[in-house]
């Protein structure tokens, strides 16, 4: 449904300047139309002001010499400002309260009628799930498995049994949380003797989990996620991790078991934990990164190598094999 300008100012804040017209969509200022509303959060692209058509647009309070033909809305952090139009424009989809016909429901697990169950879903004996659940089609809910109210499973998700997920967790398709971490123990002989995987999984309140992430269960006690986190696609957390409250980690990480990441930090896409490290609270870590250590002091870290050509990183390479010849050789001359 339209939003008049001055109903949005009036639930989110902000400062309206200009028309009260009727917004129907969020679009960017290159393709967003007279009724659309569009915003602003890089000063960058002001000249953009000057040949969109959108009808309204979110800026910050320092943009100044604005076009008078159009609509804003003044606010602080026009980026966030922006996420929260979207979400009053397109607001989450609710539980249909129905179960599908196709559905397996163990007799003694708690599915409350509020929930919404999808076709081919698989709830196990004694999961208990919380008010207004979604869980769509193919999921599985193992055994002993506790939902909180208004989780949302989106289709062919798996929870292992001893699967706790607390309010309004949201997780992707295709994500597996609770499969066996990667312990296994050498045999005499050189061969492998898996080490059973008993703990479980513990996911706080207001977490999103992106789509085919997997996290595994705790080999003796749980692996943890904190509540407000954002875990990205593609993302694979080991058994006995612990992650801090609203941290966010981006796709194609990989945490190695019981590594501790403290609350607030930020995780680059294709990051790579080794285990048994913690890092502080705050920190963030570069795209790409190779984190063998543990970090106690907050900062901004980062070790990608920089893109060269073959050719040049042949030359490179050549130089890095001597550089411990190198470094003999500048001791023994500072000795001299």
């Amino acid at each position: 449904m339209p939003h008049l300008l001055s109903s949005i100012v009036a639930q989110l804040g902000g400062k309206l300047v200009g028309q009260d017209i009727h917004i129907q969509s969020v679009k960017t200022l290159s393709d967003a139309t007279a009724n659309d509303i569009s915003f602003l959060s890089n000063p960058k692209y002001k000249k953009q002001l000057e040949t969109t058509n959108a009808g309204a647009i979110i800026v910050a309070p320092n943009i100044v010499g604005l076009p008078e033909n159009k609509s804003y809305i003044v606010a602080d952090d026009p980026y966030l400002y922006f996420a929260k139009v979207l979400h009053l424009l397109y607001p989450p989809q609710k539980s249909t309260r129905q179960v599908h016909e196709t559905a397996v429901i163990h007799r003694n697990a708690i599915v409350p009628d509020s929930c919404e169950i999808g076709a081919f879903v698989v709830i196990g004996e004694n999961a208990q799930l919380g008010e207004n659940c979604r869980i769509l089609s193919g999921s599985v809910i193992g055994e002993n498995c506790v939902l909180g109210d208004e989780c949302v499973l989106y289709p062919s998700v798996v929870l292992y049994p001893k699967t706790h997920l607390g309010n309004r967790v949201m997780i992707h398709a295709n994500s597996v949380i609770g499969a066996d971490g990667f312990g296994n123990a050498r045999t005499a002989d050189k061969t492998w003797y898996k080490i059973p995987q008993i703990g479980g999984v513990i996911i706080g309140d207001d977490t999103e989990i992106g789509a085919n992430s997997n996290i595994d269960k705790g080999a003796l006690g749980n692996t943890e996620i904190g509540s407000g986190c954002r875990i990205d696609n593609q993302v694979q957390i080991g058994h006995n991790c612990i992650i801090g409250n609203h941290t966010a980690i981006a796709a194609c990480t990989g945490i190695s078991g019981s590594t501790k990441i403290g609350n607030y930090c930020i995780v680059g896409g294709a990051a790579m934990f080794v285990g048994h490290i913690e890092i502080a609270d705050h920190t963030i870590i570069g795209g790409g990164t190779a984190v063998t250590r543990s970090i106690d002091k907050p900062d901004f870290y980062a070790t990608c190598y920089p893109i060269q050509t073959q050719k040049e990183w042949v030359k490179n390479a050549v130089h890095i094999r001597h550089l411990n010849e190198l470094s003999k050789r500048v001791k023994a001359l500072e000795k001299q």
